[in-house]
């Protein structure tokens, strides 16, 4: 390693510097599945961030990687997947330009390091030959090779690397082996001169025929250098991946395996949040108590109180469901379940006319519509990429997980079915299946009508199924409880403020004395947001929804789960100790309209679920939606079409529940 450092040292042209002036900048590149997330996540531990590229939305992610001691640590960009240098998408084009040093406010990288899947040699190392013949600095980094090492098939990665003149270097990532080795092979790239790069894109080619007798010889050239760097043992037996997959793709058991899989998720997420919610409901209690005892009573206690720590501690409880949610997710995905429920779910899209790549920005979105509409650029066709934009939001993201959550722990707690199935757990699993239904029909319809267009092929390739690993899942986790305190602390704080300034004002005069109760009612009625909430109350109450509930509804665009914040507000607001509820469910349990009749009923509460899962109300939503259609129309056209569809679905539901004989 010394020796490298010298050499680096001595022999390195600008602007490669290894003073500090200027760090190494190095590109992770792969395939889809290949591991280089796993890689990307040992090489930077928690030296990461995300951002945008310049002028798009596609994510970005770059951390530091700590070559040597002797030199600064080296800038590494994890770049979108891509199967080779003929990009035909937008973050297929994003990582081609900056490999080939195309990409502006990028840094053309100083060493690729390309991700190379130790058990899918032929396919991987396809975009690997073609970056080595562009002349760049090569580094292979041959991941998952324990899972060769397990298998029959041999690798010589000595033989690899003299045969396409680059470093190759086994890695097993999670386990962090190889990982020093790798950081030799860089360093040793650094003092090899760069070529000129030869323009060997296929895409470049006019002539069809030239590009496809190219493509032959590569794939040709590769399985060649394979057959000789591996062997693999006669009789071939299908190995574990394979044999679940039987079970685990069938036609018939596969899907039932998915329900089964997410009333398992949904069940656990409600037999173990329970303890923390709880624990976090009392902590911000207790602190609001503390508050008004050692502060004199007057409107900065109220605001303190009734605005910050109410609002935002109401959305706070619900923490612990949302990162178990994300926990589970990345398990799945990490382990490749993810990709076999893409294959499942395959046959429905298709069937609506949706294209096979629309699976993963709408399971992006159950997390966030936000980067699920970002995720779309990888869909070629624009009449494609559309529809899935115009259907991602009815996918139950996280924002919806408190508003469910709330429903059922006031109106369905401690209900079961058969003794064991949490009656809340059915109810969460029934909402994010009734979205994707509604989303498939209203695809389906899109797809023949303002979008019709025939969905093209789809290829997608299995990864063999593997043990999550910890570091993933914990940097998934870290990074999702960041985005959501982070909103907390802001767009949360922010509108939890102002609506409790627009519930205190103006403030109710000539009051007569009496029930500390009456005394909040005629307060909040008589506020801004109170004038608002009943200003809409005639439109809204055909779906068993009073003023108090409407002034939740109209926060809500802002940001779904801010009807939390909003309704611990607006129920606080004036109260003392005596008549103040314990908790916002207690607070909806006992909410009585001026005849005495209880304002919140389960019908009630099926029926706002029912408009938060329909309805857009997300203004994060609408302004990426802006921003990738390049136009206010489809925002336009996708908050009208799914209000429309929220209050006619809320209106059945209600209505028709209460002449089923429902309350």
């Amino acid at each position: 390693m010394s020796a490298i450092v010298k050499t680096l040292n001595h022999c390195t042209p600008d602007p490669i510097k290894v003073d500090g002036s200027h760090s190494l900048t190095i590109a992770l590149a792969g395939n889809p599945n290949a591991g280089k997330t796993s890689l990307f996540n040992s090489l930077t531990g928690l030296r990461q961030k995300v951002a945008n590229y310049p002028g798009v939305t596609v994510e970005s992610k770059s951390g530091l990687w700590f070559l040597s001691p002797q030199l600064s640590a080296a800038r590494v960009i994890d770049l979108p997947g891509l199967y080779s240098l003929d990009a035909t998408s937008l973050d297929e084009e994003i990582a081609r330009d900056i490999l080939l040093g195309r990409a502006t406010n990028i840094a053309t990288p100083d060493v690729i390091v390309v991700a190379v899947d130790a058990t899918n040699l032929v396919r991987n190392l396809y975009l690997a030959s073609q970056l080595i013949d562009t002349g760049q600095r090569v580094v292979i980094a041959l991941t998952m090779f324990d899972r060769v090492e397990r298998s029959q098939l041999k690798i010589d990665a000595k033989k690899l690397s003299d045969a396409l003149g680059v470093a190759v270097v086994p890695v097993v990532a999670k386990r962090r082996r190889g990982l020093e080795e790798l950081s030799q092979a860089v360093l040793a790239a650094m003092i090899q001169p760069v070529s000129a790069i030869q323009s060997v894109e296929l895409s470049k080619e006019s002539d069809q025929a030239t590009r496809h007798s190219k493509l032959i010889k590569r794939y040709a050239f590769i399985e060649r250098i394979v057959s000789d760097a591996a062997e693999e043992g006669d009789h071939r037996r299908p190995n574990l991946s394979e044999k679940i997959d039987r079970v685990v793709t069938h036609r018939i058991f596969g899907p039932v395996i998915l329900l089964l899989v997410m009333l398992l998720v949904f069940q656990t997420i409600f037999s173990w949040a329970s303890l923390p919610m709880n624990l976090i409901d009392q902590v911000f209690s207790a602190l609001a108590d503390s508050v008004r005892t050692h502060l004199p009573a007057g409107i900065l206690t109220d605001l303190l109180t009734d605005g910050v720590i109410a609002g935002v501690g109401g959305v706070l409880a619900f923490l612990p469901q949302i990162l178990m949610l994300f926990f589970f997710i990345s398990v799945l995905e990490d382990s490749g379940y993810m990709a076999r429920a893409a294959f499942l779910t395959d046959r429905i899209m298709r069937a609506v006319g949706l294209h096979g790549k629309a699976f993963v920005p709408l399971l992006s979105s159950f997390a966030c519509a936000v980067p699920g509409i970002m995720a779309t650029r990888t869909i070629e066709n624009p009449k494609d990429r559309i529809a899935t934009i115009m259907i991602a939001p009815f996918m139950s993201c996280s924002a919806r997980l408190p508003v469910y959550t709330l429903m059922i722990a006031a109106f369905f707690s401690g209900q079961k079915v058969l003794g064991v199935i949490s009656v809340g757990a059915l109810i969460i699993l029934g909402m994010y299946l009734l979205g994707i239904a509604v989303a498939v029909v209203v695809a389906w319809i899109m797809k023949r009508t303002i979008l019709k267009a025939p969905a093209p092929p789809f290829v997608m390739e299995l990864p063999a199924y593997r043990m999550p690993s910890v570091g993933n899942v914990a940097h998934a986790l870290f990074s999702r409880s960041t985005v959501f305190l982070k909103r907390a602390g802001t767009v949360i704080l922010a509108i939890s403020i102002l609506l409790w300034a627009l519930v205190a004002f103006p403030r109710a005069r000539n009051v007569q004395p009496g029930n500390a109760a009456d005394a909040a009612s005629v307060q909040v009625q008589n506020s801004f947001a109170g004038r608002a909430g009943r200003l809409i109350e005639p439109a809204i109450r055909p779906l068993g929804f009073d003023w108090k509930i409407g002034i939740g509804l109209i926060s809500s665009f802002a940001a779904r789960e801010t009807i939390i914040s909003t309704l611990s507000i607006v129920y606080n607001v004036g109260d003392d100790s005596d008549t103040k509820s314990t908790s916002l469910v207690d607070a909806l349990r006992n909410a009585k309209r001026a005849d005495g009749s209880a304002v919140w009923t389960p019908l009630t509460g099926l029926s706002l679920m029912i408009f938060f899962l329909l309805a857009c109300q997300c203004m994060s939503t609408v302004a990426i939606v802006r921003r990738e259609t390049n136009s206010w129309r489809w925002p336009a056209f996708m908050v009208a079409y799914m209000l429309a569809l929220a209050y006619v679905a809320s209106f059945i539901t209600y209505q028709g529940g209460h002449l089923l004989g429902f309350r």
